[in-house]
């Protein structure tokens, strides 16, 4: 077989076969096939797209490249979710405990942040003494006692993925929907849950702007799970603005703490539910997305939710009674308000814009050698819809430095007021 013949059949609009797929991929990966003909060939997927067929086999192929993790030993139906990003989504820290309280094994490998906020891993690492180093033996054992734990990436997961994703980035080939989708659900795969629920975000502050473009996406990944023998559903959810009001590490770990004990920000709480309603479906709890919902909402009022959330904490060597008393984590040393210049109505809030100004507090990263500051972040205390009076707060800073002007000058240059808005839908679509 050789590489220029799969090039130009791709080109010419022909649908590669398996074996073609799984040529070019361990090729690439192993160094045999150069990035030039890997760039002609991710060229020709742009423009020419893929079927189903061939987008699940360049997704099982990104797979077989490196290791696969084996949660067998793991009783029950493994659940996990994926989001495609934005800013504060807090989503992950809710959806554990929330899930595990309906003893459903949540098994989840994660990552770290570069960007507006840390990732998960670093907003957990906010309790003092969590640790996310866990070997094999003991993640098993303490998901099947108590459901849930949430580890570091470990081994050669998708090396095919890494090297064509760093290839798309510099030959114009990162908005394909099949690479995108194949490079999503690979990993997904690869980190060995039986079921996964999709949150595909839309709107200015996501990757993908529009709706219709959301939901191609959405789709092809809803087909490569459920083609790969992977119980698969999605959702469709802004990010025109920042999802909940917190963000920043330990800012966003008290938010979710509030919105177990039922008192979250109404956004976040209705994506948490609907996202954790079809995660309890796939798990075989019910057939019924209303009913799961109420399921959800059951062990949020009795409190277990809560309590499952402080069992995970301790069992990775947190301090759980950071849960049931929030200000005992990372609080910075200084607080500003911005407030409006103007009434109105809060018309506009830049995400991107905003997560960019909660980074230069040391939020996030920029760089993967940054350290991030636990304690530092944003919380918003208006939302697109809300009126405003003049000298309302619209954002609280949390600094641990006085000079905050060049922050404070981003945030009211990204949130817009003026007449009367409805506050954006939050969720667009549901895909099973």
């Amino acid at each position: 077989m050789r590489m220029v013949d799969v090039i130009e059949k791709k080109q010419n609009g022909f649908e590669l076969t398996k074996d073609e797929i799984k040529f070019f991929i361990d090729g690439y990966t192993a160094g045999t096939i150069p990035d030039y003909q890997a760039s002609a060939l991710l060229m020709a997927i742009y423009f020419q797209d893929m079927t189903d067929e061939e987008r699940a086999n360049l997704t099982l192929a990104m797979v077989d490249s490196g290791d696969v993790i084996d949660l067998s030993g793991i009783e029950g139906v493994k659940v996990d979710k994926h989001s495609t990003g934005g800013v504060g989504d807090t989503t992950t820290l809710v959806l554990a405990p929330l899930i595990a309280a309906l003893d459903i094994p949540f098994a989840k490998m994660s990552g770290r942040g570069l960007g507006h906020t840390g990732g998960t891993l670093d907003k957990l690492e906010s309790f003092d003494g969590f640790h996310i180093e866990i070997s094999d033996e003991e993640f098993i054992n303490i998901v099947n006692k108590d459901k849930i734990a949430v580890i570091g990436q470990s081994g050669n997961l998708t090396p095919a993925d890494k090297k064509i994703y760093a290839l798309r980035d510099v030959t114009g080939t990162v908005s394909s929907i099949p690479l995108i989708a194949g490079s999503i659900m690979s990993k997904k795969i690869a980190a060995g849950a039986d079921a996964i629920v999709l949150d595909v975000k839309t709107g200015a502050g996501a990757f993908m702007k529009t709706e219709e473009d959301a939901e191609k996406l959405a789709e092809a990944m809803v087909r490569i799970g459920n083609l790969v023998g992977r119980k698969t559903m999605a959702i469709i959810s802004d990010m025109s603005q920042p999802l909940g009001a917190a963000i920043g590490n330990s800012l966003e770990i008290k938010e979710a703490i509030d919105t177990l004990k039922g008192n979250g920000p109404e956004d976040l709480t209705e994506l948490v539910l609907t996202l954790g309603s079809q995660m309890v479906v796939l798990a075989e709890k019910t057939d019924s997305l209303d009913e799961a919902r109420k399921m959800l909402l059951g062990v949020i009022e009795d409190g277990s939710a809560l309590d499952k959330f402080a069992v995970f904490v301790k069992n990775q060597g947190g301090n759980p009674e950071w849960v049931k008393n929030p200000d005992l984590l990372p609080q910075a040393e200084y607080t500003f308000e911005v407030t409006a210049d103007k009434e109105g109505v809060v018309s506009e809030i830049v995400a991107d814009a905003i997560g960019v100004a909660a980074m230069k507090l040391g939020a996030g990263r920029a760089t993967k050698e940054d350290e991030i500051d636990l304690a530092v972040g944003l919380v918003l205390n208006k939302k697109i819809g809300d009126n405003v009076k003049v000298g309302d707060s619209l954002v609280t800073i949390h600094a641990n430095k006085k000079d905050v002007a060049e922050v404070e000058a981003m945030i009211k240059e990204n949130i817009q007021i003026g007449g009367k808005v409805n506050a954006p839908k939050l969720i667009y679509k549901q895909i099973s």
